[in-house]
Formats: C-alpha cells, sequence, structure tokens
C-alpha cells in the first residue's frame, strides 16, 4: 500500500512532488472559472442563485424562505440524536472550551510603560462577525463544527451563523448532529446551502442570510477557491485544503497501532495525503503488510481514499536516523504530526513546524480529532510552517493602545519630527512643533 521513497535518493522534482503533497493539490483552471462564475451569480442574485446551486450541485429543491433552519427542527434533530452520541458532543465541547478559555487568559488586553509617561498596548476583544463552514453533505461532521464554533464562541463573536449542506438528493435535511452541536453552543442562525455557493453567501449577504466579515471552516477544493475568491472582495477567510498527516517513527513503534494512526487520517478521502518517515526499514516492511491485513476490513470507499493517501499522494520515506526523518518533518510542515517513537518529548523539541504535535502512541490522530481539546481545524498544504490552527485567537482582534503624558511626547518629538521630514509629510512634523 506505501508508495516507497528514500530521502537521500530523491531529486529535487521528488521532493516538490511530495511537499505538493502529490495529487492532492491539483485544482484545473475550468474549476477555478466555475467557482468565480458562481460567487458573482450569489453576489449579484442572492437568495436565487443559493437555490438554484442546490438544485444543480446537491440535488436539492429549497425556496428562498427555506434556507434557515427551522426551531422545528432544531427540536427534531434533539429528541432522535443519540444519547451517547450527544453525550460525546458535550464531552467534546468541553474539552475544546477548556483549551481555548486557558489560550483567552493570555491573550488578554494589557498595557506596559516601556519609559517615562510612554505607554503602549492592546485592548483586546472579539472580531464583529463570522460565517462557521461545516461539510456536512456526503457525511457527518458534528466535530468540525465544535471545532470552529466554540473558539468564536469563546471569543464571544457578537454575530455567528452556520453555512452546512444538506444531504445530497433529500429535501434540505440538515445533519441532526450538527445541529445537536449548534444547539450546544446557542448557534441558531444555521443556513442550508451548497458549500461554495454558501461561502459566497455569507461573505456578500443575501435576502436570508447576513453578510460576514469572515468565513472560516475546511471543505472540498471548490469550497478553498470560493473562501479565496472572497477573499478577493476583502472578506477574510482561513482556508484549509484536504487533510494530511504525517508519523515520525522508530523502531520501538507498536505495528499494529503504527498502520491504525496511519489509516485514521488517511481514510477521509482520496484527496488526502499520509506519510510515515522513518529510518527503520523493518518497520516500513511491517507496516505495509498490516496496513493491507487493517485496510481490508475498511468499507471500499475509505479503503480506496486510504490507498490514495498512502500509495499515489503520500508513502513512507526512509532517513539515514531519527534526526534525518525530524528534518523531513519540518519539511513537510503537516497539518496533523505524531511520534510514534521511544521518547516523544524529546523528539518533540526539533519539531517546529506542524498544525498539530501528537506525542507518542497513546495519543491517536482520532483523540486530537474530537476529544483532545486542542485545535483539530489545522493548516493544510505546509502553510503549519508559518500558521496554526482555528483558535479563538482567530476570532480576536487588537486594537493598538497608545498614551504620551507631556514629557514622554517632548522625549519622542525630535525623531518624530525627522521621519517626517524625511518622509515628506510637513503637517505630521508640524502636529508636533505645534505641542512644543
Amino acid at each position: 500500500m506505501l508508495r516507497r521513497m528514500v530521502w537521500n535518493e530523491m531529486t529535487d522534482a521528488d521532493r516538490a512532488w511530495l511537499h505538493g503533497r502529490g495529487a492532492a493539490t491539483e485544482v484545473t483552471a475550468s474549476l477555478r472559472d466555475d467557482i468565480r462564475s458562481l460567487v458573482d451569480d450569489v453576489r449579484a442574485r442572492g437568495d436565487v442563485a443559493v437555490c438554484e446551486a442546490l438544485a444543480r450541485f446537491d440535488g436539492v429543491t429549497v425556496e428562498p424562505g427555506g434556507l434557515r433552519v427551522s426551531d422545528e427542527e432544531f427540536a427534531e434533530a434533539l429528541a432522535t440524536i443519540d444519547s451517547d452520541v450527544h453525550a460525546a458532543i458535550r464531552h467534546m465541547i468541553a474539552n475544546i472550551r477548556a483549551f481555548n478559555e486557558a489560550l483567552l487568559e493570555r491573550r488578554a488586553s494589557w498595557t506596559a510603560e516601556i519609559a517615562p509617561g510612554h505607554t503602549i498596548g492592546e485592548k483586546v476583544g472579539p472580531v464583529a462577525s463570522a460565517a462557521l463552514f461545516c461539510p456536512s453533505g456526503k457525511a457527518s461532521y458534528p466535530s468540525v463544527l465544535a471545532q470552529i464554533a466554540t473558539p468564536a464562541s469563546v471569543a464571544g463573536v457578537p454575530q455567528l451563523s452556520v453555512i452546512v449542506p444538506p444531504a445530497p438528493g433529500g429535501a434540505g435535511e440538515i445533519d441532526g448532529a450538527v445541529l445537536t452541536v449548534a444547539h450546544e453552543l446557542g448557534l441558531t442562525d444555521v443556513f442550508r446551502v451548497n458549500g461554495p455557493a454558501g461561502v459566497a453567501a455569507a461573505a456578500f449577504g443575501t435576502e436570508s442570510i447576513p453578510a460576514h466579515g469572515m468565513v472560516v471552516g475546511p471543505g472540498s477544493p471548490a469550497v478553498s477557491l470560493a473562501q479565496l475568491e472572497v477573499r478577493t472582495h476583502g472578506v477574510d477567510s482561513v482556508v484549509l485544503g484536504p487533510t494530511e498527516s504525517l508519523v515520525v517513527a522508530d523502531d520501538s513503534a507498536n505495528i499494529t497501532l503504527l498502520a491504525a494512526d496511519l489509516l485514521n487520517e488517511a481514510e477521509h478521502g482520496t484527496d488526502s495525503t499520509v506519510v510515515l518517515v522513518t529510518a527503520a526499514a523493518d518497520v516500513v516492511e511491517a507496516v505495509d503488510a498490516e496496513l493491507d491485513r487493517q485496510a481490508a476490513e475498511l468499507p471500499i470507499e475509505r479503503r480506496d481514499a486510504a490507498t490514495a493517501a498512502l500509495g499515489t499522494n503520500g508513502g513512507v520515506v526512509l532517513t539515514d536516523d531519527l534526526d534525518a526523518a525530524i528534518e523531513v518533518a519540518n519539511w513537510f510542515a503537516s497539518e496533523h504530526c505524531q511520534l510514534a517513537v521511544a521518547d516523544p518529548w524529546a523528539a518533540a523539541d526539533g519539531i517546529e513546524h506542524a498544525g498539530e504535535l501528537l506525542l507518542g502512541q497513546h495519543t491517536p490522530f482520532s483523540a486530537g480529532n474530537f476529544t483532545l481539546g486542542g485545535p483539530a481545524a489545522l493548516p493544510t498544504g505546509g502553510h503549519a510552517n508559518r500558521s496554526g490552527g482555528i483558535t479563538v485567537e482567530q476570532f480576536l482582534k487588537a486594537a493598538a493602545i497608545g498614551h504620551l503624558t507631556a514629557d514622554a511626547l517632548a522625549a519622542v518629538a525630535d525623531s518624530t519630527i525627522a521621519l517626517a521630514n524625511h518622509e515628506g509629510f510637513p503637517a505630521h512634523a508640524n502636529a508636533i512643533h505645534l505641542r512644543r
């Protein structure tokens, strides 16, 4: 199942291919054009365009007045949700809330006096609005909504809406588990939409769906392209691509668990990428056989996805030693990274670039996805080398604070005037001269 690669034998082209997530990131020009046209159509025609997109792409007929999920639908979802699933949702939200509340305490407003009478600082508060995209058309992803909506709730964003695709070919039904998450977080504005059209609707606003300054949430390449397109119109968006994971393993790894964790993210879809990095050739042979055994027990759709993630888009990279494996992990900058090594805490000291760092084989990706508490909506495509996951910080903004006493202004006056004159702004300099 594993594509085999030897790091020291890979050409620059081989490495570029792997860093590009193989075939997972390929997007056609025609898809870009189609999404741009769809976004423009929603911007121009509002609800009508949204409903037409639902009918065309999802096989769902909904009138404009029915885009918003009703109170009766919420009540039905809460009445029919399995009690174990409901309890698990509450557990998941509680842990995510705990993580983000701890983070919020560390991101509070602050001031500091850097010279006598010279005070600087920040006033931290929530963004004005955010739309949360939950991919829920072909499967049930309540965890995705929990991961992006709980931080927004902790931040105190005053206007929050959920945009979610309905079940394809149905009458507009929304996944009951997703509605349960929304209910637990007090979110009542939930809209049934086609993915890309919903992103556009939430960005620009329609007759039924309010405009938002931010659109957040993972989705298909089409959804990601829509998020990029609305960004050109001044709407902030957090673009998250297909899921990916990387495992650094040594010869201490439990082969059965290692195979299970590689399949964990690999089963998401044929556009996923999964990479194993190890210096232990024996581990490669053993885990490949175990992958075949475990994958054979998966439903055909999940097995096909795993085959693509591990054999078409990713695979195993054999290195000279553990230090080199860690270097490869940093170079790849994976969304999810697990250290299945004898001393994961020591190895973690060397990892600089990862969206999520899971230490040891008792911390599987599935726990990180659902109940660990840290972010699971994470940067993909190598962006983990410059950004992190969706937490309360994504829903906060800071206004810089400054205060100068007369004496403190006098202390910076000459430098201020010199810089104003150099840049050719006499009114800037005059504002200081008049205060002397």
